[in-house]
């Protein structure tokens, strides 16, 4: 998957999107989906945290960087931790860092109005870039809490207006996250570029989930709209102590698993 022919998918079919922290897991969605999103929620399902907001440039890079080695055929983005686009300057460094180092195709970065120059320097540098708007988790300890969006005519006026600007600068596509679905909708339906949506309903041009959110990995809480398509946790659980079973026991190795 390349960026043209991603963006070749709007109005033609739907576009499939998770998150893929290590090389092991990107390795089993490779070509399985359309889109592997290197996700700064790696902060809270991969390193413990309570937010996305302590997670690395240097960890980001790290991560994008495994997953590269095993990703062939869908299209690999990056997220630009917090901190790493406070300015247009350190913005610019940061980000031909993380393309250059990371091998991502692509990188996405929460913005709003402010960031609008920010994101035409780094498209005139030759960066792809994917916009995140809506609700932003980058902004939970400034908000107190997850704020969903659109949930009034002004701002929903603010979102479409916004949207079009960073389309009309250059972003090859739009993450819309935890914004009501008829102005996710409607925002989608004015764009050329395709938007993906997480928790903003069905109308956006495809959907992506946090990994272990998917596969029943990460039960601290469990988001409206996720969907779990496996119960991960319990499975993996039961094979342990299988495993943990079969070594007091001395039933592992046996003679055919013996040298």
């Amino acid at each position: 998957m390349t960026i043209s022919s991603f963006k070749k998918l709007k109005g033609i079919e739907k576009i499939s999107a998770i998150t893929a922290y290590d090389a092991l897991f990107a390795g089993i969605f490779d070509g399985e989906v359309d889109v592997i999103l290197v996700g700064d929620s790696l902060s809270m399902s991969f390193g413990g945290n309570d937010d996305t907001i302590p997670i690395s440039l240097e960890a980001m890079i790290y991560h994008t960087k495994a997953v590269r080695k095993v990703t062939k055929k869908s299209l690999l983005i990056a997220d630009m931790p917090f901190g790493s686009y406070p300015n247009i300057n350190l913005g610019l460094k940061n980000a031909i860092k993380m393309y250059k180092q990371s091998g991502a195709d692509a990188i996405k970065l929460e913005v709003n109005e402010s960031k609008i120059t920010l994101l035409k320097e780094l498209i005139n540098n030759g960066i792809a870039v994917m916009a995140h708007i809506g609700l932003m988790p980058q902004f939970y300890r400034h908000d107190g809490v997850y704020k969903i969006k659109g949930k009034d005519e002004a701002e929903n006026q603010s979102l479409l207006d916004l949207a079009l600007q960073l389309e009309e600068i250059g972003c090859f596509g739009l993450l819309i996250e935890g914004t009501k679905s008829d102005i996710a909708t409607k925002i989608t339906k004015n764009l050329k570029i395709p938007t993906i949506g997480i928790g903003s309903g069905s109308g956006t041009d495809g959907q992506i989930l946090v990994w272990s959110d998917a596969f029943g990995f990460f039960n601290k809480f469990t988001p409206k709209f996720v969907r779990k398509y496996l119960d991960g946790e319990s499975i993996l659980k039961e094979a342990i102590k299988k495993y943990n079973a079969d070594v007091k026991n001395i039933t592992f190795p046996n003679e055919n698993e013996s040298y």
